[in-house]
């Protein structure tokens, strides 16, 4: 009985892609992690004033995040029934829609172009 109760609680994931890494965790039904990972990204600057991300390493990160986080539940996996998103809020990106591509760095928030 409590084996098949256990099973049935569902995991949820959350993404945060802030401006200096990016980070998966999963919770379980007590609302305790129960899987994490988290990478630095690289801070371009390529000036005074300015910050960019290089979006294919965010995109890169996220999916390393979630593999990461994944393999800590194990079997457990196929119970992740949502996961939530929180970005940058104001960092802009534009990609190109044919060959799926950035058209050039992401620029932060905090840049004083935004």
């Amino acid at each position: 009985f409590f084996a098949t109760l256990f099973r049935a609680m569902p995991l949820i994931g959350a993404l945060d892609q802030g401006t200096t890494s990016t980070r998966f965790l999963l919770y379980d039904e007590s609302l305790r992690i129960v899987g994490s990972h988290s990478l630095e990204h690289k801070q371009i600057t390529p000036q005074a004033g300015w910050l960019e991300h290089d979006p294919e390493e965010l995109v890169a990160n996220s999916l390393t995040c979630i593999e990461e986080a994944v393999k800590a539940v194990g079997e457990r996996k196929a119970e992740i029934r949502a996961i939530g998103i929180t970005n940058q809020r104001e960092t802009t990106v534009v990609w190109d829609k044919t060959t799926g591509k950035p058209l050039y760095n992401a620029i932060v928030w905090s840049d004083l172009r935004t």
